[in-house]
């Protein structure tokens, strides 16, 4: 496996590795690690690349122009690995093409290019997806960075919240067995609210899914401390808020543009709620920032 690549500009250091373009550390200049750093008996993961699906599909299959298609989890970029390229100590691009390995599971011409900056105390993440084929091409994709919780020792979970830009009233859809979004079972989080006060229970049943909200910023800190994150998700329409289910130390901040399968649609890929969709040869960008505290 190749080496992670670090970028640094003396206040953040960020770590990426090439297998999923992965995001494996931002640590600040004082040495708090901000990213969740992997352990197996919660979760394995930190901050996975999701496309061309967020999320699970039903049963784990779908139909693109009339063939059954299999697909794991939030797609199949973060399980390959991407050439980096465009390189330099605050700046670095990965590629991804699609292969015939690739097209076993999602039959199209894709490029999906991650990249990571840096800049002051704020790192950004752009995905550019383009069509490199012939026919059109509907997509999802999406963020996942989880975040230490507590970042400080002698913190708890329980010192955090989530805070965001404006009140919000807000419903999130229950999340059904095989991880799709219940549409027809919503829970109130919100009641023109800002401030959501972390707690495990809070992620019994996976993750809390948000959609039309006001706000374009979410922070997630410490009333202890008043460290943490602050995430401008503005360039996608959904956030999802997640942590382990057996009382996880960290939280996930997600961009989405794409979701799971809900409850109230078939398994057509291109009727996929929040599905993208780019015409032969064309590309888009979608970004969101991390700013420490």
């Amino acid at each position: 496996m190749k080496e992670w690549i670090q970028l640094s500009n003396g206040t953040l250091t960020a770590e990426i590795s090439p297998e999923g373009a992965q995001l494996m550390s931002l640590c600040a200049a004082d040495g708090v690690e901000y990213l969740w750093q992997r352990d197996p008996a919660y979760w394995s993961g930190c901050a996975p690349v999701l496309f061309p699906i967020v999320g699970a599909l039903r049963d784990g299959k779908t139909r693109i122009n009339g063939n059954w298609y299999t697909m794991k989890q939030h797609g199949l970029a973060r399980h390959r690995v991407f050439q980096a390229d465009k390189q330099s100590k605050s700046r670095v691009v990965f590629t991804l093409k699609a292969d015939e390995q690739s097209k076993q599971e999602y039959p199209f011409e894709f490029v999906l290019r991650v990249e990571y900056s840096l800049a002051e105390n704020v790192l950004s993440t752009v995905f550019t997806v383009e069509n490199a084929g012939d026919v059109s091409m509907p997509y999802a994709i999406g963020g996942h960075p989880a975040f230490n919780v507590p970042l400080l020792p002698g913190e708890r979970f329980e010192d955090y919240e989530v805070r965001f830009e404006k009140k919000e009233t807000a419903d999130c859809p229950r999340i059904a067995e095989g991880g799709l979004i219940d549409v027809f079972h919503v829970l109130k989080h919100f009641e023109h609210m800002d401030i959501l006060p972390l707690r495990h229970e809070l992620f019994a049943e996976d993750a809390l899914v948000f959609e039309n909200l006001s706000s374009r910023k979410v922070r997630l800190l410490s009333r202890v401390s008043d460290r943490g994150v602050e995430m401008d998700f503005s360039q996608f329409p959904m956030l999802g808020i997640w942590s382990a289910r057996n009382r996880g130390p960290f939280v996930a901040l997600e961009p989405w543009a794409g979701c799971a399968t809900r409850t109230d649609e078939g398994d057509e890929f291109t009727e996929k709620h929040a599905m993208r969709t780019l015409n032969p040869g064309e590309s888009e960008s979608l970004g969101f920032s991390v700013k420490i505290r």
